[in-house]
């Protein structure tokens, strides 16, 4: 009996990687008429609702490190009937709390809106992206390219559809809702390869080209900083006879990311490629307020598309203003996983299937795609 080899698995998000890509994108992206003076109010930002927003993410990270830590200290062959659990359960919320700190933080902060004083804003940029080991300086102008031509195929190599899922590979599990050894060894494996200049692959050619050897430059010593950096505090912690707080610090972001996948992997799942509409190509959900606050409000991705420069923390007004020239959006991730999980059951069918949702219409403006580039990079104000 003959058996059907399962396919190795490929990165979530841009598994088809193209070869070469294209600099000529032509994109007059579709927006709904949002009133000159309620939009300048949205894009508005603040160095109050950074610090609570950044503070209060570092802070219950902080708050479920030192449970974990605790716990462990607690330890003993009498009190491992409830020690080992609250263990378990510490290092699970950490670790949930702690996959935000990466994509979703450092993401928000690279568009240079959370705070008005944009030094403050570089600071906690930096500082997520060291606790998360975040390629800040390659993710920033690749991102800015990914909302300039978003899911054009040759012009956008950040997400690349279709998107699948491996269910089937336990590895996938082991990261979700425990500690995947082989996704850590890869995030140090590509830092050390970024640090000694190795590092190569279609998109980062594209996105920083050998010509730009100061930008190269920063990259590599970015990646140096993050090695020494983690290797520093790893002995720090040993000499110190904390050995614990690698995993809690050093490690405490890549571990039970189960609740950042149930956010992140919606954005553009099964959606259309290559049309002019974020409305066709990105996903709005609604979620509760706590959710939203780990997730800095990216449950409002058609919006964020859109309108790149409006903070994160305006996006639900921004939400409200132009909702009548929106699809409607799935309440809660239970409702955004059922309609997830039934273009996943299409696609093994048909990979080419894409879900279209219902639009009210099309009485909108357009916006050039050099116009969500500057706003996505904040290039207006520097």
């Amino acid at each position: 009996m003959q058996t059907t080899k399962r396919e190795k698995p490929k990165p979530f998000w841009n598994a088809d990687l193209p070869e070469t890509f294209r600099k000529d994108a032509k994109i007059s992206w579709y927006r709904p008429k949002v009133d000159p003076q309620l939009l300048a109010q949205l894009m508005e930002c603040s160095d109050w609702q950074g610090y609570r927003q950044a503070l209060g993410h570092l802070g219950l990270w902080a708050v479920t490190g030192t449970l974990a830590y605790w716990a462990f200290h607690h330890v003993t062959a009498a009190t491992w009937y409830w020690s080992v659990p609250a263990l378990l359960a510490a290092l699970c919320a950490h670790g949930t709390v702690g996959s935000f700190l990466g994509g979703t933080a450092c993401h928000e902060l690279s568009h240079k809106t959370p705070f008005k004083t944009k030094a403050v804003n570089e600071f906690f940029h930096k500082v997520f992206a060291f606790l998360a080991w975040h390629d800040r300086v390659w993710f920033r102008p690749s991102h800015v390219r990914h909302h300039q031509a978003t899911l054009y195929r040759d012009h956008d190599g950040e997400v690349v559809l279709p998107q699948r899922f491996y269910f089937h590979d336990w590895q996938f599990w082991l990261g979700q809702f425990a500690w995947n050894p082989v996704g850590t060894w890869g995030r140090i494996k590509t830092a050390w390869q970024s640090a000694t200049g190795k590092f190569d692959q279609s998109w980062f050619r594209f996105v920083i080209p050998s010509e730009n050897t100061e930008l190269r430059r920063q990259h590599r010593n970015w990646a140096r900083f993050l090695l020494l950096g983690h290797l520093a505090l790893a002995a720090l912690f040993i000499a110190s006879g904390h050995w614990f707080l690698i995993i809690v610090v050093n490690f405490g972001t890549q571990y039970c990311g189960w609740l950042g996948t149930l956010c992140g992997a919606p954005q553009h799942y099964g959606l259309s490629p290559n049309v002019p509409d974020h409305r066709l190509s990105c996903r709005t959900y609604t979620c509760s307020r706590f959710i939203g606050f780990l997730y800095w409000n990216m449950q409002y991705h058609v919006e964020h598309h859109m309108f790149p420069a409006v903070p994160f923390f305006n996006l639900p007004k921004l939400r409200q203003a132009i909702a009548h020239d929106l699809p409607p959006a799935p309440h809660g991730l239970r409702a955004t996983w059922n309609e997830v999980l039934a273009i996943h059951r299409a696609q093994r069918t048909n990979p080419h299937y894409a879900f279209v949702p219902q639009l009210p219409g099309t009485g909108g403006t357009h916006a050039a795609d050099q116009i969500l580039r500057r706003e996505a990079a904040l290039a207006a104000s520097g």
